[in-house]
Formats: C-alpha cells, structure tokens, sequence
C-alpha cells in the first residue's frame, strides 16, 4: 500500500453511520471514495455523500455511493479531501483545480474537515510550491487583475487544458495564479477577499481540524 492509500484507508475509521460525507477532488481523495464505497457494502452502512466537483460526483455514482446535490444540505459531517500546500499549522492551499468554491463550502460547513496526503504537500510557507488563485468574476477582469497586482509578485490569468481560452469555472468565473510576499497570512487572505470582483480564493485558514500526512507508510497527524 503506497502513502496514499494509506491515508485515505485510515479516515475510513472516522466515517460512522448515517453520516453526510463531503468527498474531495484528486488522486488521493479517489482512493478515499473507492475506499468508502467498500466500507459501506462490507458493513451495510447508511452513507450519503455530496462532492466538491463534477469529477468526484461521477466518482461517487460509479461507486454507487449515495450521492445528494449541494443544495439539499445546510451542513455536513465529515469532509475529507487533499491539499495543495499544507502547514504545520494547519494552513492549507487549495485550487489548482476549478473547484474551490464547491470545496471552501464543503469546508466551512463540515463539522470535522479532514486533510489527507502524502509528505510532499508540506510546506513551511503557503506559496512555497504552487501559486494562490483567485477565483475573479469575468465582468471587468482586467480592472480587478491590476488591483490585485498592486498586492502580488506576479499574477497569470490561467489558461484552460488546450492553452487556446481562459480557464472556466464551475461558477463561470477566471482563476488568477498569484504570487505573494508576505508576513501575515491572514491578513492576506483578508486583503484578497476585500478586493471587487474576487469570487473566492485558494487559502483555507481555520477550517482544517486534522492533517493527516504519510510518509513513507508510516501517518503523521497535524492538529
């Protein structure tokens, strides 16, 4: 079992049931949705699921999960997904998908928001690996990509898969790849959220309640 596996296997010990379970997006977050769908036939277990993306929704179905929409919920139990950037802290990066709207929801509305991965998602730093996106409405982008730019290093509007159009999100939104120097984190994230046009950002503060990290099989627990 390589690191992966392991942890979306060892969650599994914190679905319980008739729980409402948020499913993530990625590599990791799949292994814990096929892991799920055994645990549930294995024990009879009473699990509706809702997801954070197109993606892990046609997971779940494949699966045979339970799968419910988004908006025939007003919390859930448990989130389990993966991470971009993980701190020590429990800071997290999200967003190199075209979902983090579905996924800060999930997130903020969970009783218990697990992260999983494996050692190369630690960072000392958020920004360290990847940049920050920012989910920015179409309407006057330009305007609000150069107020953005009055706080960050760089900032690149993200192509789509083909390289031939903008990035499209679930919300018909742009997502803008930035780079940031900075002491307070919060304070960023603050900074962000205050300017208009911005839909959303990739910096999850305060939502995580446990990382769990493999290396090299053996589980790392952050909390």
């Amino acid at each position: 079992m390589n690191d992966k596996e392991l942890v979306a296997h060892e969650v599994l010990g914190l679905v319980k049931n008739n729980m409402t379970v948020g499913l993530g997006t990625g590599s990791t977050a799949n292994l814990f949705i096929e892991a799920l769908a055994k645990k549930i036939k294995a024990e009879s277990l009473n699990i509706a699921v809702v997801a954070s993306s197109t993606v892990s929704q046609l997971k779940a179905q494949e699966a045979g999960l339970n799968y419910i929409s988004l908006d025939q919920i007003s919390e859930i139990d448990l989130y389990v997904d993966g991470a971009d950037e993980i701190t020590k802290e429990l800071e997290i990066l999200k967003g190199r998908g075209y979902d983090l709207v579905r996924e800060k929801l999930l997130a903020q509305s969970s009783k218990s928001f697990i992260v999983i991965g494996d050692k190369s998602k630690i960072v000392s730093k958020i920004g360290e690996n990847y940049p920050i996106p920012v989910e920015i409405t179409p309407i006057a982008w330009k305007i609000t990509k150069n107020i953005i730019e009055n706080i960050a290093e760089n900032c690149v509007l993200r192509p789509n898969a083909a390289g031939d159009a903008f990035a499209i999100t679930s919300y018909g939104n742009y997502v803008l790849d930035c780079e940031f120097k900075y002491e307070d984190l919060s304070k960023l994230a603050n900074e962000i959220s205050s300017i208009p046009g911005v839909f959303e950002h990739g910096i999850f503060l305060n939502l995580a309640k446990v990382a769990l990290i493999a290396n090299d099989g053996v589980i790392i627990k952050y909390n």
